[in-house]
Parts: structure tokens; C-alpha cells; sequence
């Protein structure tokens, strides 16, 4: 299957069938232990390899670029975000922990396996950082900023993909098991626990009604600031990109047109959000736009491709070192400020996924914290390269 519209469908009808068969008491014994959204994460990946889905498809480049931003323009439009950057100083801690676990981790990995290496795999380590603290533009620039020879790229690419997808699988999986986690790790959540109370009285306050009106109404608004966010984007970006490139050579190629996209619907939304507008949940906003969420997680879980792992075993020894490394920082973190695991697993995922993933894994522990999500994913953009340079700093000096 190549078209990209049944692509897309196919995302859509894996993502229903899970959360139905999820609601049918039958069902309970296993969805008890195993949260849906790791089913809805994984199936897809099955139907690629049974040829049900293509690894490639512009269906899934089309979920990327309109059906995250729509749904992300939607929860963000509608949330508080003022309650929710209560829990901000807390969350961002922890995944600032991750990052700086991310930044030890790669010289000790390094350190560790260097005998089974190649001499220059320092640099390709160095572009490996860029992504796991902030995502793939971060790569491409620490990559350049370092010199990693190209014959490294493709194998990076494979542990980046499997260890990623992979770690993200345990924290979706982990969300069932939050309560029992924040319990052994004492953490204080009364802050988040208020303000999860807060968001959902707000939404009981006036229950959604689904009419057709007003489906289609949150469709067209939804698509105008998905559509209008990646049109203004792409237009900051060809007056700055130029200018950055003479000014800060360091962040160069870190802000592509989907980033200033991002930058500008997380800015629209959180204006919007402080106006009536924010009256549109009244119509189902936030279901729309989690129900959009899930689809784009379903092509996440079908563009998994862990196919390759055994042409680079040095290098993922290093990588899964490196990922136990940036774990132990961001649960000491966590420990030690008495953080619920839902900031945690934020954080971390803003760290490894960077901005198109964290909002998954928030909203996987708790529906409305997409929101927050999203904001550590950008602040991972924005120290991603400066971590990164750090990184390969130390991994030079041993190398």
C-alpha cells in the first residue's frame, strides 16, 4: 500500500480499533497491564512488516507537517496554559537532568566501548547528542559543526531510530504504572494533582456537544492554524535563516522551517488561549485534537525501523550505554526534587524525541498535558546544540 490517503486511514482505523477494544470489558485482562497508546504505537510496525504499511509514504510526512500541528493548534488554543507552566520550573528541571545526562553520557559510553569503534566515531557521537537533546535538526547541525564523516551518518541514523523509538515504547508503557511509580518515588504530586483537577472542572463546566457545525468549525479552525503556522513559518525562515547564518553560525540549520512552524502555532496558541476562543472546547476541541494526536502516533510506530541494528553493534552498545546513562540522571533528578514520573517521562522524551514526540508522551500519561510536552520539546531545541558542543568537547579531549 503506497497511497497516501489510505495511509493515513489505516493510522486512523489501528488508532480506533485499539481504544474500542480497549473499552470492552474482555479486553480488561490485558489492557490493565498495557496501556493502549503502546498498542496503537506498535501495531502499525507489525502491518509494515506484514506489508499491510510502507516504511515511506507521504501519508506519513503529511501527518508530520498538517495532522500534529492541527492537533497541537487545537490543545493548545484550549488548555490554560498559565496553570499549566505552574508545574514548568519543576518539569524543566528534570529534563535540563536528562540533558545534562545526555552530555556525560556520551564521553563515558565512549569511553567504555572506544576499542570496538572507529577513530572518528567521536564526531558522529557529537551529532548523536545534537538529537537526543533536542531532535534531528540539531543533528544535522552539530554533525556539520564537528565534521562527521558521512560514512557514519547511516549507522547513527539506525541506533538513533532504535534506541529512540525504543525508549519511547517504555515510556508509553510505563504511563499505566505511573501512580504505583510516584508512590515508590515519594514524589509531591499535590501541584500537578491541583492543577489536573483545575483543567478537567474547566472542561466539565460546559460538556462538549458534538454537532456538525461545530465538527466543522473545529476542522477549518484547526487547519487554519496548522496551515497558517507552516505558511508564516516557512516565510521567518527564509528572511532569517540568512541572517543566522552570518550572526550565530552555531545555530544555523537548527531552525528549519518546521521548527519556526512550531514556534509560531505554539505562540498563535498560547495567545488564543488567554481569549474567548479558548470557548471552543464547547464543541469537542480537545477530543478532535487527541484523536488527531493518536493518528500521528500510529505513523510513528509504522516508520520504526529497527531492521538494521545488527550492521552496527559497537555503536549501539554505546548508544544503549549512553541511553541507561541519560536515564539514571533524569530518575535521580526526579528523586530528588520528588517529581511525577508524567514530568520525568516529558522531559525525557523532549530530551531524545525532541518537539513531535514529547506532547505523545505527556498526553500518554495524562490527556492534558500535551501542552507542556510541547514547551520542554522547544526548550530542547534551543539548548540542543550548545549540549551537544559540550559533548563533543569532552569526547574529543578523550578520544
Amino acid at each position: 500500500m503506497d497511497n497516501a490517503t489510505a495511509v493515513v486511514g489505516v493510522c486512523a482505523v489501528v488508532g480506533g480499533l485499539v481504544f474500542w477494544v480497549a473499552d470492552r470489558p474482555w479486553a480488561a485482562v490485558v489492557f490493565r497491564w498495557v496501556p493502549p497508546v503502546l498498542f496503537v504505537y506498535y501495531l502499525p510496525s507489525v502491518l509494515v512488516s506484514l506489508h499491510v504499511l510502507p516504511r515511506q509514504s507521504e501519508g506519513y510526512i503529511w501527518m508530520r507537517e498538517v495532522l500534529l500541528p492541527f492537533s497541537l493548534f487545537l490543545l493548545l488554543s484550549t488548555t490554560d496554559l498559565r496553570a499549566v507552566l505552574r508545574v514548568g520550573p519543576k518539569a524543566l528541571s528534570v529534563m535540563l537532568a536528562g540533558s545534562v545526562g545526555v552530555i556525560v553520557g556520551g564521553p563515558v559510553a565512549y569511553l567504555l566501548t572506544r576499542s570496538w569503534l572507529p577513530e572518528e566515531a567521536w564526531q558522529g557521537l557529537a551529532a548523536l547528542a545534537g538529537s537526543w537533546i533536542g531532535g534531528s535538526g540539531n543533528f544535522a547541525a552539530v554533525k556539520e559543526a564537528v565534521g562527521a564523516p558521512d560514512a557514519l551518518v547511516g549507522p547513527l541514523i539506525i541506533v538513533d531510530t532504535a534506541i529512540a523509538y525504543t525508549w519511547m515504547g517504555v515510556l508509553l508503557f510505563l504511563a499505566r504504572y505511573q501512580a504505583e511509580l510516584d508512590r515508590w518515588n515519594r514524589a509531591d504530586t499535590t501541584l500537578l494533582t491541583k492543577l489536573i483537577e483545575k483543567l478537567e472542572q474547566e472542561k466539565k463546566v460546559a460538556p462538549a456537544e458534538v454537532t456538525v457545525p461545530g465538527m466543522l468549525l473545529l476542522i477549518g479552525f484547526g487547519l487554519t492554524g496548522a496551515v497558517g503556522s507552516r505558511r508564516l513559518g516557512e516565510a521567518v525562515y527564509g528572511r532569517v535563516e540568512p541572517w543566522l547564518e552570518q550572526a550565530f553560525p552555531l545555530m544555523a540549520g537548527v531552525f528549519s522551517s518546521y521548527t519556526w512552524m512550531v514556534l509560531v502555532l505554539t505562540t498563535a496558541g498560547a495567545i488564543l488561549s488567554l481569549t474567548p476562543v479558548r470557548r471552543i472546547e464547547r464543541l469537542g476541541a480537545s477530543r478532535l485534537g487527541y484523536s488527531a494526536l493518536y493518528v500521528f502516533l500510529a505513523s510513528l510506530g509504522a516508520k520504526a525501523d529497527l531492521s538494521g541494528l545488527a550492521a552496527a553493534p559497537a555503536l549501539l552498545l554505546t548508544g544503549v550505554i549512553w541511553m541507561l546513562i541519560h536515564i539514571l540522571f533524569i530518575s535521580t533528578a526526579a528523586r530528588w526534587l520528588r517529581a511525577p514520573v508524567l514530568l520525568a517521562a516529558a522531559g525525557s522524551q523532549a530530551n531524545i524525541g525532541g518537539v513531535a514526540t514529547a506532547p505523545v508522551v505527556a498526553a500518554a500519561y495524562h490527556p492534558m498535558m500535551a501542552p507542556l510536552g510541547l514547551l520542554l520539546g522547544i526548550a530542547g531545541y534551543l539548548i540542543g546544540n550548545y549540549g551537544a558542543l559540550l559533548c563533543a568537547a569532552f569526547l574529543r579531549y578523550i578520544a
